[in-house]
């Protein structure tokens, strides 16, 4: 592990390994990467932008812009045999389906047509989720280019406004420690400060989550800086501190020495105040409230004595959460202005070329029991309202809290997609893949899904583009306004108050946006300003417009993205897929099984709502790609899979029955043509493996976690759905909890923490039934080996194959229900054969009981 900052300023990973945040080179070189089939320019890419560039540089460029990503595509070598193969299995398939037709002959009916229908359907959901990946494209930004055309010699920049949204629901599931590190993250991002602006959104009202952005405004001016000068990776402090090894004498200037030692320092002290501020909010409004008089309700109240309007910390009416006025206050103006409020600090300057910190603006929409606030939706598009009155940046980001930015340079990166001169105007959004840095080294619950982020996602940027996926994405502010792209847009578009709302001010910013007008400088701030502030944000304001349905991110669903994504789409955007070396932004998973299967519920679940509604992919989306409807149909109906997968996983019961039994007869060729069709998948699997870079172990932990999810959380999410078409219910949204089980020894003990809910009871089942099957067949093969035909041991052969298969892909969750156990394998690794052998000699007794009372 690596010094933070050699003396020459040059930034290491934490493994030791020199990063070049230019992922292109001025000559076009891209970096080496560490794993193979990752690099653009590995084992497994070829550039497919030769052409373009070469017409480019003869033109000088048609529109006088630079081309800002390369893209490159899978060699011939490994996609011709990829899509020959997935040709061939189609072909299987049929084959497969026209076998099983003309001998239906079984010796339970009803259970043979059961089994035909879900092969139909496992055919059909493969080919939904195969067709999309035909065509893979890698596309990597040119930051060197950027740099080259937009930052100017004298310091200044040509780059477009962003806007920075983080979005936070609860102080106590979503702990402040993060919140406030995701902040500082941003605050230091590689990005010209006077066209930065972060805004964070508590749907809580919380006291304690504004006071602790102002202690952010406190340590920001020393962190921010420091980050600068000595060229820091990551720019969140937490995780900085945690992974980069300290500096050594020797390893490092004496100054940065010095810096780092106070940084830290003033960081500890920063983490001190956080965790007293609830305690320094309550002792200060118990002080306040004596000295009034008796019988007054108890205000919570601020540093300044006035009361807070939100959420109080004794909840009365409105001022409770669910139930507050809105609010909204900059904690760090205008760098242009030259005042921060309430960011004053002590600390000693560090030093940096450019010490100005950008825009840091709290924002609590409205909350009333009598309206439907429409979740994180709602919350964004009050967002995306408060920000365009304030700041009006072209382009928008968002994160959920639990995130921050790993790579300083990856808002730049994004830019590069937004400004290319090829169809950059008709790009909506720039997605970056999700990574996680709270994961158990073996990855047990699938948690990284780098078969989704590395494969799917990567496939679709060879169509219109990857899906919105809730955080991490780049927007331009004109496809949440639900415009059409320049290519199809008219000429004489009006900001109608019908659609966006009755804000004189509001009106003007889509207008100016519309025009890509931009004032450097936001407006006066004043008490009028702040009235209309409060005002777009109020929880009426969505009433009777377009908010939630054409306009903003999407409302009435559990899965907002998704079908925001869709709708933008569907207007004829095209999106792209952002990959870096360096992970753009770190985030925190949910490494419990319960709290992970209920985020997989929701998902699942919204995806399954948006199948039913005015948004399926069939019906929809006028301009979308045939194939990317097929991409979306896909995500909106996989949960259905489930059902099949569950019912084929209980079968192993027939081992349980005394006579033989066989669902399709010829048995053998039955399983013949099964083991073919399978193992086709897991070939296609290993090519995917290869262009998307990633490892068997990822593979293998999404087959396992796909098995756990199909017999817990999809089938519990069909039903929900169910439910939902019968009493108009939607699906229940629970925030992720992002607490973990307090142990200090432990970075990983949220992991052996198993809690029960009902949706685990049908794992539960289909593991004991296969636990039991395995362990009757051994006692089957002690007693009848001797009387078995030779086909009878085959196709009994055959049959305890498919239990032990899904025994391996339910190892996981056997390790789940094991708890604290679960910290030593190998118990399990004994446990499950003695069990086998036990339920055997039961199953012995019994025959010898019963042949003993009962003559045959």
């Amino acid at each position: 592990m690596a010094s933070p900052a050699p003396a020459n300023g040059a930034v290491y990973a934490a493994n030791g390994g020199l990063l070049d945040p230019l992922l292109v080179s001025a000559d076009g070189r891209v970096g080496a990467t560490k794993k193979a089939g990752h690099g653009a320019k590995g084992k497994y890419w070829a550039a497919a932008d030769k052409a373009e560039r070469r017409a480019a540089k003869e033109s000088g460029g048609e529109d006088g812009r630079a081309l800002l990503f390369r893209s490159y595509k899978v060699k011939g070598s490994l996609l011709h045999p990829y899509r020959v193969l997935i040709c061939m299995r189609v072909i299987a398939v049929l084959l497969f389906f026209i076998w099983r037709i003309k001998h239906n002959k079984s010796d339970v009916m009803w259970f043979w047509t059961l089994s035909v229908v879900g092969d139909v359907w496992f055919g059909f959901s493969w080919l939904l989720n195969q067709l999309p990946k035909f065509n893979p494209i890698k596309t990597i930004p040119d930051l060197t280019a950027l740099k080259r055309h937009y930052d100017l010699p004298d310091g200044t920049s040509r780059l477009p406004g962003i806007d920075v949204f983080v979005t936070t629901a609860d102080p106590i599931d979503e702990p402040i420690l993060y919140t406030m590190n995701c902040v500082l993250s941003i605050l230091a991002v590689d990005y010209p400060v006077d066209r930065l602006s972060c805004y964070l959104s508590d749907d809580s009202g919380a006291l304690m989550l504004y006071e602790a952005l102002v202690e952010v405004g406190k340590f920001a001016p020393l962190w921010v800086p420091f980050c600068r000068k000595y060229s820091i990776e990551p720019r969140a402090p937490e995780s900085y501190f945690e992974h980069v090894a300290p500096p050594q004498a020797g390893r490092a200037t004496q100054d940065f020495l010095n810096d780092y030692r106070r940084v830290q320092l003033e960081y500890d002290e920063f983490r001190a105040r956080l965790d007293k501020l609830a305690d320094t909010i309550r002792k200060r409004s118990d002080v306040y409230n004596s000295m009034r008089a008796e019988g007054d309700q108890k205000a919570t109240w601020m540093a300044n004595g006035t009361q807070w309007p939100g959420t109080w910390i004794d909840p009365t009416e409105n001022h409770r959460k669910g139930h507050h006025a809105g609010i909204a206050k900059v904690v760090l103006d205008h760098p242009s202005r030259g005042h921060h409020d309430g960011s004053e600090t002590n600390s000693p300057s560090i030093g940096a070329t450019d010490e100005r910190l950008p825009m840091l603006v709290y924002v609590s929409r409205e909350k009333n029991p009598s309206y439907d606030h429409n979740k994180k939706a709602g919350a964004l598009n009050a967002q995306l309202r408060a920000s365009a009155l304030i700041s009006n940046g072209q382009l928008i980001i968002n994160f959920d809290c639990d995130h921050y930015i790993n790579n300083s340079q990856a808002l730049r990166s994004a830019v590069c997609f937004m400004l290319d001169q090829r169809d950059g105007d008709n790009t909506a959004f720039v997605q970056f893949p999700q990574r996680f840095d709270n994961v158990d080294p073996t990855d047990r619950y699938g948690n990284h899904n780098r078969v989704f982020f590395d494969g799917t996602m990567l496939a679709l940027n060879g169509l219109q583009g990857p899906s919105y996926l809730g955080t991490g994405c780049m927007f331009r502010r004109l496809a949440l306004y639900g415009i059409d792209p320049p290519r199809c847009r008219a000429d004489d578009i009006i900001a109608e108050a019908s659609k966006f709302g009755n804000s004189t001010l509001f009106l003007d910013s889509v207008s100016k946006a519309l025009k890509q007008e931009r004032t450097i400088t936001p407006p006066p701030l004043d008490d009028t300003f702040f009235a209309e502030l409060e005002r777009v944000v109020s929880c009426a304001f969505d009433k009777e417009t377009d908010w939630g349905k054409g306009v903003g991110y999407i409302y009435d669903i559990a899965t907002e993205d998704i079908v925001t994504g869709f709708r933008i789409h569907g207007q004829g955007w095209r999106s792209l897929y952002c990959t870096m070396e360096h992970d753009a932004f770190c985030g925190i998973a949910p490494i419990n099984l319960t709290e992970r299967l209920h985020q997989i519920v929701r998902w699942s679940g919204g995806s399954l709502e948006m199948f039913f509604s005015h948004n399926n992919p069939l019906i929809g989306g006028k301009k979308l790609w045939l194939i990317q409807r097929v991409s979306y149909l896909n995500m909106t109906v996989y949960p259905v899979t489930s059902i099949f997968i569950l019912i084929y996983a209980l079968s192993p019961v027939m081992w349980l029955i005394p006579a033989e039994v066989y669902i399709q007869r010829p048995f053998t060729r039955y399983i013949e043509y099964l083991l073919v069709v399978i193992v086709m998948i897991h070939m296609i699997g290993w090519l995917e493996i290869k262009w998307a870079g990633i490892t068997w172990l990822d593979y293998w932990r999404n087959e396992q976690f796909f098995m756990i999810g199909s017999t817990s959380a999809y089938p519990a999410a069909v039903l929900h759905m169910a439910v939902n078409l019968l009493t108009k219910k939607g699906i229940h949204f629970r925030v992720t909890s992002k607490q973990t089980a307090a142990d200090d020894n432990d970075k990983y003990a949220d992991l052996y923490d198993f809690r029960w809910v009902p949706m685990l009871f049908p794992s539960v089942v289909v593991l004991m039934f296969n636990v039991g099957a395995i362990g009757v067949a051994l006692g089957k093969t002690v007693v009848y080996f001797g009387v078995w035909t030779t086909a009878q041991k085959k196709h009994a052969a055959m049959g305890l194959m498919f239990n032990i298969w899904v025994m391996f892909l339910l190892y996981p969750f056997a390790l789940a229900i094991m708890g604290r156990w679960a910290k030593r394998p190998i118990i399990l690794i004994v446990l499950l054969p003695v069990i086998f052998v036990l339920v055997a000699l039961l199953y012995v007794a019994l025959q010898i009981l019963l042949n003993g009372v009962i003559p045959f």
